[in-house]
């Protein structure tokens, strides 16, 4: 597309992110019109659609998809529609730019995948995690300096700081069928650490799952996906990986990751960075130079791709398909109780996705 043509952006469900972030920015970009938008219902989309004024209002995304007027499709639905979307956009010949969580499964991710690939002309870019953005390349200089030594353990921490609440109604995001195979924040950690160590071996995981049952006014819905996760991963570089996850560990929060060293030790917490060598006495916070500080420009990398002035980084859907696998590697060890290798074969993949279904 040539870089002085006005592009025209639809938007399939427009969520809190969606209205937040993408539509606003999106907006604030030269030549780049939000033209459309199809919601759940065809009153949320009218809401979405003054409130930002949006012209187009579709009462299905199918129409949208297939619209002459749209040049690319921002998919901002829950997990269970990432892939419908996403495919049928890029069959029509739409750019697409996915929101995080990539999709429900690893099949399912390298389905979309493999449709990107087809059409090499299109960009195909999903939200990246945004946890790190102001330390990502600060963390790789400090890693390929050598002054952490060899990095044997990595510790990520994320606790949200609830209670359990077991009188609260379900969050789609512990509902299998809205969610997918996706656990809490495990996928947008494990991506921000395959950003500094790479990608891992092998997973073990147990959890559990606090409220097995919650209220609804159809009846108890049952809570399928755990809201306490602790896995253990193999890291290709060596390093030995611990994730624990919690919804429900009370005043307990936490949002963290700890690269432990044989020279030093280098945690980012809160947004900064804590380093400490040997022979010193605590981890003290270090200056982040502002040439290393990276900031959130997710809509303009996904319009700047569109117009060719640069190749998607965060997120391309390669890397979706390896947080997808980890994912799906954690399900199989909890309902299996073993070690499960990594990458996944297709095949495995495809059998654990139809017994799931079953």
């Amino acid at each position: 597309m040539s870089g002085s043509a006005t592009i025209r952006v639809g938007v399939v469900g427009a969520g809190q992110n969606t209205r937040t972030r993408h539509i606003p920015e999106l907006k604030s970009i030269d030549g780049v019109e939000v033209v459309a938008v199809a919601n759940r219902t065809l009153a949320s989309s009218r809401a979405v659609a003054d409130e930002f004024d949006i012209e187009g209002v579709f009462d299905d995304w199918e129409t949208l998809v297939q619209d002459s007027g749209v040049d690319a499709v921002v998919v901002g639905t829950w997990p269970n529609m990432h892939s419908p979307v996403t495919l049928a956009a890029l069959f029509a010949g739409k750019h697409v730019l996915c929101e995080a969580r990539m999709a429900m499964s690893s099949a399912e991710a390298r389905q979309m995948l493999e449709a990107a690939e087809d059409r090499p002309e299109l960009v195909a870019q999903l939200v990246p995690s945004p946890l790190s953005f102001g330390v990502d390349q600060t963390v790789r200089r400090i890693v390929s300096e050598g002054s952490l030594g060899s990095i044997f353990a990595v510790d990520i921490q994320f606790r949200s700081g609830a209670f359990a609440e077991p009188d609260r109604p379900p969050h789609w995001r512990e509902e299998r069928a809205k969610s997918g195979n996706n656990i809490m924040a495990i996928g947008i950690w494990y991506e921000t650490l395959m950003r500094w160590l790479g990608t891992a071996d092998s997973v073990f995981a147990l959890s559990r799952t606090a409220v097995p049952l919650r209220p609804s006014p159809d009846g108890p819905v049952e809570v399928e996906i755990p809201d306490y996760l602790e896995v253990l991963a193999e890291m290709s570089q060596g390093a030995l990986a611990r994730f624990q996850m919690s919804d429900v560990t009370g005043l307990s929060r936490a949002n963290r990751a700890t690269l432990y060293g044989t020279e030093g030790t280098l945690r980012f917490e809160d947004g900064e960075l804590y380093f400490g060598e040997d022979g010193g006495e605590d981890l003290a916070r270090l200056e982040i130079p502002e040439s290393e500080r990276g900031k959130w420009r997710v809509e303009r990398d996904f319009i700047d791709a569109i117009r060719g002035r640069a190749e998607v980084e965060l997120t391309d859907f390669a890397t979706g398909v390896r947080y997808m696998e980890f994912t799906d590697a954690i399900w199989l060890s909890m309902e299996q109780g073993r070690l499960v290798g990594l990458p996944l074969t297709p095949s495995t993949a495809n059998t654990f996705e139809q017994q799931e279904g079953n």
